[in-house]
């Protein structure tokens, strides 16, 4: 249970990182870099949907 929490976090720092990436590269004019964090943005957050539904899983099985 500690490692699928300390996962969750990780997901959390992924996301707000490139959400802090996008607004950098948008003022610096940096338009690929912007897609780059976009994609990151998707990839972490597809990993955090698919962890939430793993514990949903598991709690019902309790």
């Amino acid at each position: 249970m500690g490692k699928k929490i300390a996962l969750n976090v990780f997901y959390n720092l992924g996301i707000i990182v490139s959400i802090f990436g996008m607004v950098w590269a948008y003022n610096n004019t940096k338009y690929l870099v912007i897609a780059l964090f976009v994609a990151t943005a998707a990839f972490f957050a597809y990993q955090k949907i698919q962890l939430i539904k793993e514990m949903r899983n598991s709690l019902k099985k309790k």
